[in-house]
């Protein structure tokens, strides 16, 4: 026969586990829902074509048939772009009388540049100074 919980984790109150365990699924809920996000941020900027739509908007909002003159393709596909922008929230588009506008969102990158900035901690590591700082020890000892 097994014994009891209680028997096993007498200090531990059930209340306590379901607490530790909400906590963990809401970081892996949060975790997959930033993943998506990051996705989508991502693949959007992977295309050239999407990359310099939001170069163009870097400098002003501009309505969809001034974006879409400098390429040599349809309205129709750069609407497509301009839909997958949207999706990953790098722009917004809105209607100004019968003229559909697109500027682009000051906060889109912020979770994408939060996410790089982890990798930014291994871009440099002073090996002299740590040699440096080893040998210092060493003679002090």
């Amino acid at each position: 026969m097994l014994p009891c919980i209680d028997s096993l984790y007498p200090k531990i109150s059930p209340k306590l586990i379901f607490n530790h365990l909400v906590d963990d699924w809401m970081h892996i809920s949060i975790s997959r829902t930033m993943a998506s996000s990051l996705d989508l941020i991502f693949s959007a900027l992977a295309d050239p074509t999407r990359r310099q739509i939001l170069s163009m908007l870097l400098e002003d909002d501009m309505a969809v048939t001034d974006v879409a003159e400098p390429f040599e393709m349809s309205l129709a596909a750069i609407s497509k772009h301009l839909r997958v922008l949207t999706n990953a929230r790098l722009i917004q588009q809105e209607r100004r009388g019968r003229v559909k506008w697109c500027k682009l969102d000051p906060d889109a990158m912020q979770e994408a540049w939060t996410w790089m900035q982890g990798f930014g901690q291994f871009d440099h590591l002073d090996l002299d100074g740590l040699e440096a700082y080893i040998e210092r020890t060493l003679q002090s000892e």
